[in-house]
């Protein structure tokens, strides 16, 4: 056993972002690996749930939630009573945990905000920083640097806090859409996750809806060009060396890789990926690279597309927190490249430390 004695992993998981239930699915997924019998030996795991209303459990109580003892819905909003009770860790037993492993996905976890909260224990954590976490969050901010690295993308245009309920601003971005881009379009919040809040728009009149939708989750809206494309994703794991894992292609029955088809559906999955080896090693030295570049390291999953009428590679997005549930594409990755589940949250805890 590496260090002696056994390590305490801090497990963060639900948060106040539109994908909680997201988050309970993978935390599960990661509490059941450490519980292996493998990973006893070396680990021993403090659970700590946070409400969709931002209170934080206690590790029993959100351990129990973990193996289905109590429901995550049980929770409601606290009012703040005594004033001087307003710390959010106030009875919170952190103390022991020798390294944070958060998977908050969406806004107050992959956003950075977790990370920077957790720097101040001075404990390490699995995952990414504060600056790539964020970045890796703000697909406008993203997709503006990898755009100015030359990395190869699609067409987009950016909608950054304007009043869209002025008729004026809409007819305005609607003429520049129609003039820029071609359909179908792709309408996103700019920091979500999941793809909820996206919309797949296919004429003119579908525009102001799709603005909307995205609008109701962040006021900064990404609009892109949709192309035939292949959905191509890459896993990366590690610090000052990056390691790649196979590529995967998802192949859905709906009309897009949207919430459900993510969460729901019975995707095809291919690991490895039917490209030709020049592509897969271009997919790799592009997912190492765009990573290199914004700082992401730890974990993560990039995603690509691959237009089938060219075969050209796109860069699509990445992840910092990605899914650990059954159907999440990131574990099945590592699998493929001989690390199980029990062997993967071992690996990344190990990474954290530097080992």
């Amino acid at each position: 056993m590496i260090g002696g004695k056994k390590k305490c992993i801090g497990l963060i998981f639900g948060g106040e972002s539109n994908e909680h239930e997201v988050s309970i699915s993978s935390a599960k997924t990661v509490f059941q690996a450490f519980n292996s019998e493998i990973n006893k030996q070396r680990f021993t795991v403090k659970a700590f749930y946070i409400s969709k209303f931002g209170d934080w459990l206690d590790s029993d109580l959100s351990e129990k939630i973990l193996v289905g003892e109590t429901k995550n819905n049980t929770t409601k909003k606290q009012g703040i009573l005594n004033q001087e009770k307003i710390n959010f860790l106030d009875g919170i037993e952190f103390q022991d945990v020798d390294v944070w492993f958060p998977l908050l996905h969406g806004f107050n976890g992959e956003d950075g905000s977790i990370h920077g909260l957790l720097r101040f224990t001075k404990k390490p954590l699995v995952g990414c920083g504060i600056v790539g976490s964020a970045i890796g969050m703000d697909k406008i901010l993203m997709k503006t640097i990898l755009s100015n690295l030359k990395f190869p993308q699609v067409n987009y245009l950016v909608i950054q806090n304007e009043d869209l309920n002025d008729k004026k601003v809409i007819n305005k971005f609607v003429d520049e859409i129609l003039k820029k881009l071609n359909f179908p379009l792709f309408v996103k919040p700019s920091n979500s996750g999941s793809s909820l809040g996206i919309s797949k728009v296919i004429n003119e009149s579908e525009i102001l809806k799709a603005l909307e939708k995205a609008r109701e989750i962040d006021t900064r809206i990404l609009v892109e060009e949709g192309l035939e494309v292949r959905e191509i994703e890459c896993g990366i794991i590690g610090n000052s060396k990056l390691l790649t894992s196979e590529i995967g292609e998802v192949k859905y029955k709906s009309d897009w890789y949207d919430y459900d088809s993510k969460y729901y559906s019975y995707n095809q999955i291919t690991i490895p990926a039917e490209i030709d080896s020049k592509i897969t090693r271009k997919i790799k030295e592009i997912a190492i690279q765009s990573c290199r570049a914004l700082n992401i390291f730890g974990f993560a999953r990039v995603d690509f597309f691959l237009e089938k009428s060219s075969n050209k590679v796109l860069l699509n997005e990445i992840n910092t927190i990605p899914g650990f549930t059954k159907k999440s594409m990131f574990p099945m990755l590592w699998k493929a490249s001989g690390l199980n589940i029990e062997q993967l949250v071992a690996k990344l805890v190990d990474i954290s430390l530097d080992l």
